[in-house]
């Protein structure tokens, strides 16, 4: 539970459906932590800032990617695995959003909250 309260925002999920929202999530912490280099291609981080950032990177995906990134010792590759992973969501969520968006009518729905739910769903 204490684990829970030390985390700046919510774990990637291991099938990834929270991935985008990570991302921008993880760069603006590193940043405001003057880490954010450490996982930029050929950066010049000293090894007490690339642990620092594998730390963090680590405190923020579910323990099963955890487990299976266990070898993993640069915050540069766990980054770029994690990518190789889940960028292909955008090519897979974007396109089926936009469809459910486009066949999205106002007159489906009984409530007016019943259709913003259904709208944020497709935005998120």
């Amino acid at each position: 539970m204490a684990n829970i309260k030390n985390r700046k925002f919510i774990t990637l999920d291991i099938p990834g459906k929270n991935y985008l929202s990570w991302v921008l999530d993880v760069k603006l912490h590193l940043s405001a932590k003057k880490l954010r280099h450490t996982i930029d291609e050929d950066n010049a981080a000293s090894n007490e800032e690339r642990a620092t950032a594998l730390i963090f990177l680590r405190h923020h995906i579910d323990d099963g990617l955890k487990y299976e990134y266990l070898t993993v010792e640069n915050p540069l590759e766990l980054w770029q695995n994690l990518n190789d992973r889940f960028e292909h969501l955008k090519t897979v969520v974007l396109p089926k959003a936009l469809n459910d968006l486009s066949q999205l009518r106002f007159q489906d729905f009984k409530t007016v909250s019943e259709y913003n739910s259904t709208l944020f769903k497709i935005v998120s």
